[in-house]
């Protein structure tokens, strides 16, 4: 019933907004110059980005149940065409073809909550060029905002060591869309709930939430308010303490409504206050003090206030008494990075027999060359401790053996070589199928057990790559073959370059 539930909501919300015109015009304009050049060949386009967030040491994949959803939406309506027919630029064959478009490419993509790394394809398309150059943008905008933002709260996470994460941000996100996808895409990470409703309807997920200093203020005094709202919830009482004074009157007047609870008999559970201004450490220290001697051991104490990983990395290091976090405007935002940097590169084309021909973009910046080729991702495990050894980028038709020894070397500095023993190792293949042929071959976890997969990928990184200063570099390697055939293409962009 649940499940039912799930699909309804989504359906319903699916239904009140259809984003294929979600697009630059370009996309479309070189959709009606290959449309006319009668350009029809299928085509390889990754979708990778060059550079962790936050100078970190890896990235959290996410946002491909939104892929999927735009994907098997992706029609034009009357409305749309009629649009573009209005802007005068495109032919009355060209809006016909684009009346009756339906996606019958390919796409690859790495699960959800994957840890990944830059220059890896995300997402993989295989398909007719005009198909496989429109989706370019809505692939992008949805992938990029997700995983930056899952990537902000796996760190922010990384730094409660254990304690809660409340997500509260929905006021500060940068409109609805993005505190909806923000607040799915947070949990996701490893946040334990989200204060935004919406998101946790559509998304089956936990919504967390104490009340404001208005409710407070609403009564002729604060004694009052807490003994309303624990009257109201008493099995969810956290008090927020600082409207006032909070060592000499807010934690007072807590420990106050909490013993009168106590003396009623209810059962004290899910209860405490939550600081929202002033020094978090030294308040929430004395606070704990206050708590303890009147024999509140067990209450929580929960902080808001501009939370950040550095600053929560900063409060444990003061051993501040808080054991639950609401994170808000840094998390919902990525505030010190506000971009992913996703990008969409053609890496293929078919020829005249069919076979795909790999396709270099160059550049005088070298973190800018693209990998070339259909390709495909190998994830290199170290087989006792579980932990991400490299990944090898490689060509679809390359095998490899846990059998056998496996030598990597860096792409950039190749006289730096590893030799990894056979039996030591265990690959796994991080693209899979999406769609085939146009159509969805793939089931999206819900949210929730995204969440599990999150966690357990995040548990397979060395401590080294998860600190926020200096982050150790996994590596990620080419394969010979592809390497050599990337060495070929510059060697003939070169020759080009200097006989023009």
């Amino acid at each position: 019933m649940r499940v039912e539930r799930r699909l309804h909501i989504k359906e319903k919300k699916m239904s009140t907004m259809n984003i294929s015109m979600l697009t630059d015009l370009y996309e479309l304009t070189m959709m009606q110059g290959y449309f006319k050049e009668k350009k029809t060949e299928r085509v390889v386009f990754d979708m990778f980005y060059r550079k962790n967030p936050c100078d970190g040491g890896f990235a959290i994949a996410c946002g491909l149940e939104q892929v999927i959803d735009y994907i098997k939406n992706l029609r034009f309506s009357s409305e749309d065409v009629e649009y573009l027919r209005g802007l005068g630029i495109f032919e009355e064959d060209f809006l016909e073809y684009l009346s009756q478009f339906r996606f019958s490419g390919d796409i690859y993509g790495i699960p959800e909550g994957t840890v990944v790394f830059p220059k890896e394809p995300l997402l993989k398309v295989v398909a007719p060029i005009m198909e496989a150059q429109l989706v370019e943008t809505a692939l992008l905008t949805i992938v990029n905002h997700q995983s930056l933002i899952a990537t902000k709260a796996a760190r922010v996470c990384h730094a409660a060591k254990g304690d809660p994460i409340m997500e509260f941000g929905l006021r500060r996100a940068q409109g609805p869309d993005a505190g909806i996808y923000g607040a799915r895409a947070a949990v996701i990470a490893g946040c334990a709930g989200t204060s935004n409703v919406l998101a946790g309807q559509i998304f089956d997920m936990p919504v967390l939430g104490t009340h404001a200093h208005s409710w407070i203020m609403s009564f002729p005094d604060e004694l009052t308010a807490f003994r309303t709202y624990a009257r109201m919830y008493p099995n969810a009482c956290t008090l927020l303490v600082d409207t006032y004074d909070t060592l000499r009157s807010g934690v007072p007047n807590a420990i106050t409504v909490f013993r009168e609870m106590k003396e009623a008999g209810i059962e004290l559970k899910n209860y405490g206050i939550r600081l929202d201004s002033g020094d978090l450490a030294y308040m929430s220290k004395k606070a704990r003090v206050l708590l303890d001697e009147a024999g509140f051991t067990d209450a929580k104490i929960a902080a808001s206030s501009d939370l950040d990983e550095y600053l929560i990395n900063s409060l444990k290091t003061q051993n501040a008494a808080i054991n639950s976090w609401g994170v808000g405007t840094n998390l919902i935002t990525s505030k010190d990075c506000p971009a992913f940097g996703g990008v969409y590169k053609l890496a293929a084309v078919e020829d005249e027999e069919g076979n795909l021909i790999p396709k270099i973009k160059l550049s005088e910046n070298t973190e800018k060359v693209t990998n070339p080729g259909n390709k495909t991702i190998y994830r290199i495990y170290d087989k006792e401790t579980k932990k991400i050894r490299a990944d090898l980028i490689c060509l679809v038709d390359e095998k490899f053996s846990e059998d056998e020894d496996l030598i990597l070397f860096d792409p950039i500095e190749t006289w730096k070589k590893t030799k990894i023993k056979a039996g030591t190792f265990v690959l796994r293949e991080l693209l899979v199928p999406i769609f085939e042929k146009g159509e969805c071959v793939y089931t999206s976890p819900a949210t929730m057990k995204i969440r599990e997969i999150c966690l357990a990928e995040q548990d397979t990184l060395w401590e080294e790559t998860r600190r926020f200063s200096n982050p150790h570099k996994v590596y990620v390697d080419l394969s010979d073959k592809l390497y050599q055939i990337k060495a070929q293409l510059l060697e003939e962009m070169g020759q080009k370059a200097i006989t023009l």
